[in-house]
């Protein structure tokens, strides 16, 4: 399927998705893929679907959807393999501008050096761009990259994208236990984003079934100390950790906007406190929610915080 959606994305709002690269094709064959251990590597970029099929059958999708009265914020390129592998990507990108919905791209960087898929990318409307490691042992461990891949070449290329880029700029970065979740990685990874200057900063964890099955997402712990660690270097960041919902909206319902917030957003106590006045609820409230498994309780600096728990299992 080229065209589906529009889903509901936390970044995105509702995303129309666009799927203009085969499955499994890609630079990459990250350990925590959700679409599975890629079947085609390469760095290579070719002809997959023609410029034209993929604006009808996106056309066609916008369609069905203003027809039901559903709402479309972005047409996002977010396929099962690289985008960038697509030589026709700036035409792609041009003729989805002319369907009067902005362009979203979501791009693991690896091909980002090169100037030709800098210069497509530059009139999408939003860039999410893939930093998982620094250090060049956690990036192959973790992104398995195409043999002749070099991380400083990749990291430069981003760099030099941002550069050139007036969209709106965002980084994403999964997190993986056993692969790159220390402290002193979180550190590098925040100081090199930090110098990009991104509109929004997501750290993201496994959700679904990974590539590699024993792959799992780091304790609540870690996310809380990772978010600090990114805090402490620029604003907004965001944990993207498999819910939905209206972060930071308060509704009123204290239960569910504590477990909206906490999905995003690690509360401090102090923020608890006045989030309850405000809704006419004590801690009691919380204590349930701690006692049925909803809530973690943790420490950063001297600190308590609360962050939603996670799924106990992958894929839940």
């Amino acid at each position: 399927m080229i065209a589906f959606g529009p889903i509901p994305s936390r970044r995105l709002g509702r995303s129309l998705g666009i799927n203009n690269i085969p499955p499994k094709y890609c630079s990459y064959s990250c350990v925590y893929c959700q679409v599975g251990k890629a079947m085609k590597m390469d760095i290579h970029r070719d002809h997959f679907y023609q410029p034209e099929y993929i604006l009808e059958q996106t056309r066609e999708k916008i369609r069905q959807a203003e027809e039901k009265g559903e709402k479309i914020d972005y047409l996002s390129l977010v396929p099962d393999g690289e985008p960038t592998l697509d030589i026709n990507l700036g035409e792609i990108i041009t003729g989805l501008k002319t369907l009067e919905y902005p362009v979203a791209v979501i791009t693991n960087s690896t091909l980002l050096w090169r100037t030709d898929v800098q210069n497509e990318l530059l009139p999408a409307d939003w860039i999410s761009v893939k930093i998982d490691a620094i250090t060049e042992a956690v990036w192959k461990k973790i992104d398995r990259p195409y043999k002749s891949l070099e991380l400083p070449v990749i990291l430069k290329g981003i760099v030099d994208f941002r550069k050139k880029y007036n969209g709106i700029f965002t980084t994403e970065t999964m997190l993986a236990k056993g692969y790159n979740n220390r402290p002193e990685e979180m550190e590098k990874i925040a100081r090199f984003i930090a110098a990009l200057n991104p509109h929004n900063v997501y750290l993201s964890i496994p959700t679904r079934p990974p590539a590699v099955k024993s792959v799992k997402p780091p304790d609540e712990t870690f996310l809380n100390a990772a978010f600090h660690i990114f805090k402490q270097h620029m604003e907004p960041v965001e944990l993207l950790i498999g819910y939905e919902g209206n972060a930071f909206a308060f509704t009123g319902n204290a239960h569910d906007d504590i477990l909206s917030i906490t999905a995003v957003h690690p509360l401090r106590r102090e923020a608890v406190d006045q989030l309850l006045k405000k809704s006419g609820n004590n801690w009691e409230l919380v204590d349930h929610m701690l006692e049925n498994g909803e809530l973690i309780k943790t420490e950063y600096e001297g600190s308590v915080f609360f962050i939603r728990k996670l799924r106990q299992k992958t894929g839940e």
